[in-house]
């Protein structure tokens, strides 16, 4: 079809587009306001053809509806930074424009400030940005879009609710960001809000203007795809790019299963106009699409596609509007209403900035109202999922509400997933991808260990000089172990025995010249700062270990040991009480103390052997209880003493950590451990009064030559200690000081940590991490544990024996008492006094 056939066909077009009802009468030419606008957009790109096809449409409505013409000068940036710029300047020159609409990004129209500070310049970007707040050149910028920090929210939203820890940041290089990276460290901040982080970060060149664009684009993803990480998202691309990166991605395998892929709006919103091909590579990819009210789309949607698919026929099958188009529709709307408001003849542009940014209208893109020079109004985002030859409509997402199934109606993150439903991801997996792969492609992990740890029963290495082998054992190492065997995929690493101290050993992954670090390393908080921990495999807690010394004074008293001094003063209380009652109930009923034998009574009653026999049934009554008690009392006492006669008894020769820093004392512990660190920042110990020892071998003889007084062990290593030293006297004493437990190293943010723990957890439940420790510490065969604690028995076992007794005792004494009272009482009545007197004989003279 000819150029001017073509031409003539839109022309055609867009008079038949015309409203029957004559309106375009109503305004006649001398009544019209006119202005002088430049548009400057890429006419080669999709976007560029679908801005000026919507543009001039544009201006035809404006002409009928409110009588203002707008005079679009139209240049061609070829997608290159240099030729917009040099373009709107000849705008501003040659045409004398009053305003500039165009994909100008905020640097283009910096350049701009130089010639009209004043000058309004709308811009059609696909996202809005602040300008720095340090500059104070910045022309009058109306973008026509919203801030790009939500769509970077949106992002993050995503990210966050499948858990994946890091991303890989992907994106066009273009002026708008070479200088501050603004879009990454937006991007950063939301991610950083969901516990997750940037891993990678990638820039591209313009790709239509590199010579070999898909050289250099599968060179890069190359790169790529030897990081572990395998979630990507990508933006601020052009349709001509990511229609190679795609393709690319495709051919390198980067589209399987375990592959993540989220594309935002400059890629989403066209994807309605892409052909199949492009879109079968990319399949499982998940979109984030502006979306917009459809009141009045379908009108301009049929407009559209006719004169669209007459200027482009090639593209006729794929003409749908995007947003991109609505949005530079709604610009020259928001143009002609401005330059309609001022009713003048010449329009200048200081006064045609003011009534654009003043205005408000509902345009086919949704609410046309600015706040610092970008739309005011918040977006909604659309979640899409790209699948066979379109795409299915998931979810929406707003700042507001978050996600939500409709907008009518919003969820919380919790019930995100029955929001989404199943999403068919690379590859065609059905769960979602954990986001990473465990190590590159051609590289086992490389994991520290420490070759010169104290307790070789939990990492040991040994050098085989004949074989010229490493063998790599212990507890820790077996623990690991088990864990790996856990893990739902392979994970091939190697052991790298390192000489320094722990701390050196947890720097070396930091700073990723180890990829982990496994052993006997305690998780400590200053540690926490620069590398990540797994759960930890055992709990742990600092202790004190200090030899052991008899208790030579408690030898010569050994029969009192089985009773405490309590104990024993209540049953000498008792049983005084009860005999004293006993002789005091006898004596009433007619005794003396001779016949009672008052202290031999007292033995017999130990011995349940009276010499004599009661008289009165109230004092068999009180003895009864009291040598039941006596009987339980004995065979208790004799079992005791058994057993104390057949233990060693030891006592601690230091007490508490408090002497220790009285007596100015030296201790020995493990000098390549953070041990060192908090005896003398927490325990406040002095650091000549520490000694280092290097092997749990050196330990007794330390103690034996008098270098140290106590060990400081954490208590994994104490377990091991004790175990090993069972009958050389020694045991723990003090208080504990707890620290979290021993746990294995990684990177900072490696997601390794949290399925190397989880994998640890089943190891723990299945009961094999408890296993492999009984199996270390049983190695040992120790039998004749130190016990330092007397085991004396108080009363509290006899409690209910004293109480029967003592009630007994104190009815009976009652009784007594008031019997001796009646019966002194009836001896100082008168009427027996007189009855005595006469019964008495009288006497013979």
């Amino acid at each position: 079809m000819s150029g001017g056939l073509s031409f003539f066909l839109v022309l055609l077009s867009l008079l038949s587009s015309a409203k029957p009802d004559g309106s375009q009468d109503k305004c006649q030419i001398t009544q019209q306001i006119t202005a002088r606008v430049g548009c400057v957009i890429d006419h080669s790109s999709r976007v560029g053809k679908e801005q000026k096809v919507a543009m001039e449409m544009a201006i035809q409505d404006l002409s009928k509806s409110i009588c203002a013409r707008v005079d679009l000068h139209l240049k061609d940036s070829q997608g290159n930074s240099a030729r917009a710029t040099a373009a709107a300047i000849s705008l501003l020159s040659s045409k004398q424009v009053v305003a500039i609409i165009g994909t100008l990004t905020m640097q283009e129209a910096a350049l701009l400030s130089e010639i009209e500070n004043s000058f309004p310049i709308i811009s059609l970007t696909s996202t809005a940005t602040s300008p720095p707040s340090e500059s104070l050149q910045w022309p009058i910028s109306i973008q026509i879009a919203n801030n790009v920090a939500f769509h970077m929210q949106c992002v993050a939203a995503l990210v966050g609710h499948f858990q994946w820890r890091k991303v890989t940041a992907v994106y066009e290089h273009n002026n708008e960001f070479s200088s501050h990276l603004g879009i990454i460290t937006l991007l950063s901040d939301s991610l950083r809000l969901v516990s997750s982080d940037i891993e990678h970060y990638q820039a591209f060149p313009l790709l239509p203007s590199v010579s070999n664009p898909e050289a250099l684009v599968e060179e890069e993803l190359k790169k790529l795809r030897s990081k572990s990480n395998r979630v990507f998202i990508v933006m601020q691309f052009s349709l001509q790019s990511a229609v190679i990166f795609f393709e690319k991605a495709k051919q390198l395998g980067m589209m399987d299963k375990g592959y993540v892929w989220i594309v935002t709006d400059e890629i989403a919103n066209l994807l309605d106009s892409v052909e199949t091909s492009v879109k079968y590579n990319m399949q499982g990819v998940i979109g984030i699409k502006t979306h917009f009210a459809e009141t009045s789309f379908k009108q301009f949607k049929t407009r559209f596609r006719r004169i669209y698919g007459l200027r482009y026929p090639e593209e006729e099958e794929n003409s749908s509007p995007s947003i991109f188009a609505l949005r530079a529709y709604d610009a020259i709307w928001a143009t002609g209403r401005a330059i309609k408001i001022l009713q003048q003849g010449n329009v200048t542009s200081k006064e045609l900035s003011q009534k654009i940014l003043s205005t408000a209208f509902q345009g086919q893109s949704g609410m046309i109202e600015f706040k610092n020079g970008m739309l005011s109004q918040p977006p909604t985002f659309q979640i899409i999922n790209v699948i066979g030859r379109s795409y299915r409509e998931m979810a929406f997402w707003s700042p507001r509400y978050g996600f939500s199934e409709n907008l009518m109606k919003h969820t919380d993150m919790n019930a995100f997933a029955e929001v989404l439903g199943p999403i068919y991801w690379p590859g065609g997996l059905q769960t979602t991808p954990k986001g990473w792969t465990p190590v590159d492609v051609d590289r086992p992990l490389k994991i520290g260990v420490p070759a010169m740890g104290a307790f070789t029963q939990f990492v040991n290495v040994r050098y085989d000089p004949d074989t010229n082998e490493t063998d790599i054992s212990g507890f820790s190492i077996d623990v690991f172990e088990a864990a790996v065997k856990h893990l739902p995929y392979q994970l091939p690493y190697e052991f790298v025995p390192l000489n320094g101290s722990y701390d050196e050993m947890v720097e070396l992954v930091s700073n990723k010249s180890l990829d982990a670090a496994v052993g006997d390393i305690e998780v400590i908080a200053d540690r926490y700062h620069y590398v990540e921990f797994t759960q930890p495999y055992i709990s742990s807690g600092l202790e004190m270990v200090v030899t052991v010394k008899p208790d030579k004074l408690k030898e010569t008293e050994m029969l009192v040991w089985p009773f405490t001094r309590e104990m024993w003063f209540l049953l000498f209380v008792t049983h005084l009480s009860v005999c004293l009652v006993a002789c005091l109930m006898e004596i009433v009923h007619g005794r003396s103390l001779e016949d009672i034998g008052a202290f031999w009574f007292w033995v017999d009653c130990l011995l349940f052997a009276p010499r004599e026999q009661f008289k009165n049934p109230w004092a068999r009554l009180l003895l009864a209880p009291w040598l039941l008690a006596i009987v339980v009392v004995t065979a208790t006492f004799t079992a005791s003493l058994s057993s104390m006669m057949t233990v060693s008894r030891v006592q601690p020769s230091v007490l508490d950590i408090e002497t220790l820093k009285m007596t100015n004392a030296t201790v020995g512990c493990n000098g390549n451990s953070f041990i060192v660190r908090y005896l003398i920042n927490v325990l406040e110990f002095r650091p000549e009064n520490i000694k280092s020892i290097a092997s749990i071998s050196d330990y007794p003889e330390a103690f034996e030559r008098k270098d140290i007084t106590a060990a400081f062990f954490v208590s994994p290593h104490a377990k091991v200690f004790l175990a090993k030293y069972c009958n050389a006297r020694f045991t723990k004493t003090g208080s504990v000081y707890k620290p979290s437990g021993f746990g294995f190293v990684f990177q900072k943010g490696s997601p390794l940590a949290i399925d190397i723990s989880e994998a640890m957890l089943e190891a723990t439940e299945s009961g094999q991490v408890e296993k492999l420790e009984k199996q270390m510490l049983s190695s040992y065969n120790c039998s004749s544990p130190i016990n330092s604690n007397n085991g004396s028995i108080g009363p509290e076992p006899f409690s209910g024996l004293f109480l029967i007794a003592g009630l007994a005792c104190a009815l009976a004494f009652l009784v007594t008492i008031v019997r001796l009272v009646r019966e002194h009482w009836r001896n100082f009545l008168p009427g027996n006094v007189l009855v005595e007197v006469e019964l008495q004989p009288n006497p013979v003279n």
